[in-house]
């Protein structure tokens, strides 16, 4: 299974010098596979430690912090030879130990040269951070590219590649997207929909829909474990009501915040601002901002943070939460599909280094994301999941921000390439339009 940050990660092994790695990411995104087994590929060794499945190897950073002294310790302790100039180490889950955290400070000063990975789902909660002694990565779900490429299918890969606009084309892409949504893009899910392709349907289905279960109840068991101050059963509500909230209509009288009384007693974002931030920290929901008026860059210096659209990290997960089924998915004809592929878009726009991200409304009039390009441009994008793509809020737009350029992502195959000005792409090419034409 290929994970584009790789090529990231074999420049950082190409440099003389380098800070340690720190892959950030929630669980089960595929962390110690892509440094173990993918990154892995490029050392005569790996010597990885687990912090959360052998606790007793925070006894290596117990005493001297000294790069030497680490690592002759954690030699001792697990009884393998680390080479410095052949062998990566990973600290996977180092935020259970604070320790390890602080040593990846002195790793970047006093051992530039050593391969140091480390890895954890929570560091976003750590109290104490090597603030500019890390080369930190996020690691999110499998991007609709990646699920391509798992699907080793070379042609449709090419035609995505290229960005192919021909019927062909858009059938089979189109299709792909549909099991993309169905699907997600959490590595175990992946793998497990490509690998029971010869499998009749109900058993591929079955077999996926267990694995977002597992996946959604694990995360609710981390937010008892990980919490610490935050009330947990808040975390939980206020997880378990984003789908619902991603569909919610504000009417005038309520314009600041979306999650009105998904927890007993508490209504005020104020009172529910702990428990978002924490779900944010650990790369669980993703953030977007509604700006009102007229837009300008830069557009976060414009949000309210009390303002708040939250999606959730992985689309599979949020059509497993929602109780889509498969059928409904492939046939796009239910009621919530237009959420659906808000959330797709998110998620792309977030894996091209765009996060958070800003919309605009203005009386009834929504435009689901703003973006600005290199030269400071705001550029509306309007979201369509189906074939219909008269978009009246994008005409209200129009009217009152005079933009230089409009974009629509819809479940069409698109405009012409002589268009200039009122562009509109598929859906499935949301990440060549967050390349060519956003500032990230």
């Amino acid at each position: 299974m290929h994970r584009v940050l790789l090529e990231k990660l074999l420049r950082w092994k190409a440099q003389k010098t380098r800070k340690p790695l720190l892959i950030d990411g929630a669980r089960q995104t595929g962390k110690t596979y892509l440094l173990q087994h993918l990154f892995g590929k490029a050392f005569n060794q790996v010597l990885r430690i687990d912090f959360l499945e052998s606790p007793s190897m925070a006894d290596a950073f117990a005493g001297s912090l000294n790069p030497e002294d680490v690592v002759s310790n954690i030699e001792l302790l697990t009884g393998q030879v680390f080479n410095p100039a052949t062998d990566l180490l990973i600290l996977d889950e180092i935020g259970e130990c604070p320790r390890a955290v602080t040593s990846l400070k002195y790793f970047a000063e006093k051992a530039p040269h050593l391969f140091i990975a480390a890895s954890g789902s929570n560091i976003g909660l750590l109290n104490t951070f090597p603030v500019g002694k890390v080369e930190q990565h996020n690691l999110r779900p499998l991007s609709f590219r990646e699920f391509l490429l798992a699907s080793n299918e070379p042609a449709l890969i090419k035609a995505f590649d290229n960005e192919l606009n021909s019927t062909a084309a858009h059938t089979k892409l189109f299709d792909k997207l549909t099991d993309y949504y169905f699907t997600g893009g959490m590595p175990e899910a992946v793998n497990t929909w490509f690998k029971l392709a010869d499998q009749s349907i109900l058993e591929r289905v079955t077999a996926t829909t267990r694995i977002h279960a597992d996946l959604v109840s694990g995360y609710s068991r981390d937010f008892g474990k990980y919490s610490g101050k935050v009330d947990a059963s808040l975390i939980e509500s206020i997880f378990k009501a984003v789908p619902s909230q991603l569909s919610s209509v504000l009417d005038e009288s309520v314009k600041r915040f979306k999650f009105k009384n998904v927890h007993d007693r508490k209504s005020r974002y104020l009172e529910l601002e702990s428990g978002i931030t924490w779900l944010e920290k650990c790369r669980l929901v993703l953030k977007n901002h509604p700006i009102e008026g007229s837009p300008r860059s830069p557009l976060a210096a414009y949000k309210k943070d009390n303002l708040v659209k939250l999606f959730l990290i992985d689309v599979g997960l949020l059509n497993h939460m929602l109780g889509i089924s498969y059928k409904e998915t492939k046939q796009q004809g239910y009621e919530y599909k237009g959420y659906i592929a808000e959330n797709f878009v998110q998620q792309e726009l977030a894996a091209a280094g765009i996060d958070p991200t800003f919309s605009w409304s203005d009386a009834r009039a929504e435009i689901e994301f703003i973006v600005s390009d290199q030269a400071g441009n705001i550029i509306p994008i309007e979201v369509k999941s189906g074939k219909r793509t008269r978009a009246k809020s994008l005409q209200s737009y129009i009217q009152k921000c005079n933009p230089s350029k409009t974009i629509k992502l819809t479940g069409t195959q698109g405009s012409s390439p002589l268009e200039q000005q009122h562009l509109v792409f598929p859906l499935y090419y949301t990440e060549h339009v967050a390349r060519r034409h956003l500032k990230n």
